[in-house]
């Protein structure tokens, strides 16, 4: 069975971010691994709403474009109760994540995708508070999938 991911924009990102520093390099290439086996067709990317409202407000016209053909081509959208996952949203943000964080894991719960992030501050909420879904950065995934 073919896993389903999701990458926040942040991950989705990193490839347009300053490669000066050794783990955004590193999670640059974890990215770009991910990405080849999604197109691959090894993994799904699950995609939101939220992923679309982001990126419309990346101010790069080329990143923006990149990241929306990227979703156009190879993402596969989230079909669930929208009021349930604005339930579960809402509850995340009373457990202290803010309201982007709280949509993506959301819907990424309802997907149940795999969640893939590059913000260490979302990512330790995700390990206090109980979600229902695998969440850790994208070298991370990758060492766990076995992927080369």
């Amino acid at each position: 069975m073919i896993k389903n991911i999701y990458l926040d924009v942040c991950a989705l990102s990193r490839p347009f971010d300053n490669q000066e520093f050794i783990r955004i390099r590193l999670e640059t290439v974890a990215v770009n691994l991910i990405l080849s086996k999604i197109k691959e067709s090894s993994f799904y990317l699950m995609v939101s709403p939220v992923h679309i409202k982001e990126i419309e407000s990346i101010s790069d016209p080329i990143e923006r474009a990149d990241l929306m053909a990227l979703l156009d081509n190879y993402g596969k959208p989230i079909i669930g109760a929208k009021t349930e996952m604005r339930r579960r949203a809402e509850d995340l943000i009373r457990k202290g994540f803010g309201i982007a964080d709280a949509a993506h894991l959301s819907f990424a719960e309802a997907g149940q995708a795999e969640f893939i992030s590059c913000d260490d501050r979302l990512l330790n909420k995700c390990k206090t508070f109980p979600i229902k879904i695998w969440a850790g950065n994208p070298v991370i995934f990758c060492e766990k999938e076995g992927l080369r």
